[in-house]
């Protein structure tokens, strides 16, 4: 399960409310991404939830594919954010603590963990197959970025 499917909207209940429109807690469910990106409902929240809404919007949903928001590219947007807030010495508390600051969005920090394990596993990986290969230039590179996540 990817890290994008473990990602909720933090006071789902009372954007619900404040919506009259019934939403998954997934951040990244089609019907949340929905209601995000053609903007109805979105006058009816609250300020500071429309702000980071619009936020969450503006940072995640902005590319220009036919499918978007269905395209993947949200998705890709948010691992490399979740990488960068890593590569900024964050742990998984603090990478919590921060989406849920920006985005009003939530994880558990055992998923996060989890999910930044796996980066580092599949990294190694690539090292390995970069040295099979002979490929000394990515080799160094995922080498170099598997330290970095791991701290």
């Amino acid at each position: 399960m990817a890290i994008t499917d473990k990602i909720y909207v933090k006071n789902h209940r009372q954007i619900v409310s404040q919506l009259d429109v019934n939403v998954p807690k997934r951040a990244f469910a089609g019907a949340t991404l929905d209601v995000l990106f053609t903007g109805e409902g979105l006058s009816k929240l609250d300020e500071a939830t429309r702000e980071r809404a619009l936020d969450f919007a503006e940072d995640f949903l902005d590319c220009g594919c036919k499918n978007n928001p269905y395209c993947g590219h949200p998705e890709r947007k948010f691992v490399r954010y979740l990488l960068e807030l890593r590569a900024q010495g964050l742990g998984p508390d603090a990478i919590v603590d921060v989406m849920s600051d920006e985005y009003m969005l939530y994880a558990y920090p055992g998923d996060v963990l989890s999910f930044l394990d796996q980066s580092v596993r599949t990294l190694e990986a690539v090292e390995a197959l970069a040295g099979v290969e002979g490929d000394e230039e990515t080799k160094r590179r995922a080498a170099r970025a598997a330290r970095e996540l791991s701290g």
